[in-house]
Order: C-alpha cells, then sequence, then structure tokens
C-alpha cells in the first residue's frame, strides 16, 4: 500500500477544489494517484465539513448539497470575507445570493405541494377502487364461463355430442 505525503494529499484536494474543479479520473492520471484513493480523500474531506465537489463541474453544475454546503460557509461572512472566499473558491457572489434564495425558498410552497399530492392522491385511489371493480366483473364472467364450459362437457360425457342437422 502506498503512502502519500501530506502535502501530496492538500495539493490533490485543492486541485478538486474550485476554481479547478479537476475530475478525479483527469487528476488521477496528472497526478498518478489511484481513483480509489482520490475519492477516499474527498470523502474524508467532505466529512469534515470541507466543499470538495471534484467532479469537474462548474459551479452553476454542481449537486445541492454542495451549493448548499456554500450558503451555509458564507452565511456568517460580510462583504470583504465573501469577495475573498469567492476568489478563492472561483465562485461569484451573485451565485451565492441566488442559491441562498433558492435554499431559502425551498420550503415556501409546501402547503401548496401538500394540497396537490392530496388531489393526486385521491385521483389515484379513485382509479384503483374502478380498476378493483372492473377486475372483479371480469373474474366472475370469466368464473361464469368456466363453469359453463364444465357444464357442457359433462353434458356432452352423459348425453353424447349432439349430431348437427
Amino acid at each position: 500500500m502506498t503512502t502519500y505525503s501530506a502535502q501530496r494529499k492538500e495539493s490533490a484536494l485543492q486541485k478538486m477544489m474550485p476554481p479547478n474543479n479537476i475530475s478525479i479520473s483527469k487528476l488521477s492520471i496528472e497526478m498518478g494517484i489511484g481513483e480509489s484513493t482520490l475519492y477516499n480523500w474527498r470523502k474524508q474531506a467532505i466529512d469534515k465539513g470541507h466543499l470538495v465537489p471534484g467532479d469537474g463541474n462548474n459551479a452553476e453544475q454542481w449537486s445541492s448539497a454542495n451549493k448548499f454546503a456554500v450558503v451555509l460557509e458564507t452565511s456568517t461572512l460580510n462583504q470583504a470575507e465573501l469577495a475573498n472566499y469567492c476568489r478563492k473558491k472561483g465562485l461569484y457572489a451573485e451565485q451565492i445570493a441566488v442559491w441562498r434564495s433558492a435554499c431559502m425558498d425551498a420550503n415556501a410552497n409546501v402547503k401548496a405541494q401538500e394540497k396537490i399530492f392530496s388531489i393526486e392522491a385521491k385521483k389515484d385511489k379513485k382509479q384503483i377502487n374502478q380498476l378493483e371493480k372492473e377486475l372483479r366483473r371480469k373474474d366472475k364472467a370469466l368464473a361464469e364461463t368456466a363453469a359453463l364450459l364444465v357444464l357442457r362437457k359433462k353434458a356432452n360425457a352423459i348425453w353424447g355430442e349432439a349430431e348437427d342437422e
């Protein structure tokens, strides 16, 4: 098992982070470190609370979790600190403002969504009841047809086949 220095690990993590956002597969080739090792380092950094996308996407293509992490990290910063943070991470203050707004509005429409889900659930339940009713009707028709066939077979066995005239 190869051991890497803390500086090399930190360098790899920095390359995964904004503004570089180098994907792990490219970074693996570039640095000669196995992808599984890089994934492990990224997971450890994320577990420690660091923002490490490492997927090669630009900031607008980040996952919601990463955007939310940026909003949390910047929530207590003043304008100067925010500008410094943005320069370091390769972001724009406007992006963070939009993400913050999206996070704040995330639960704004919960009542409307619950109402829509309730209406849809009622429609689904009505359709299910209708389909079950139709299925019961068809089961009865099938049972009746099967009973008639059995009776015809028994009648033919007792009296023989009817001759066509």
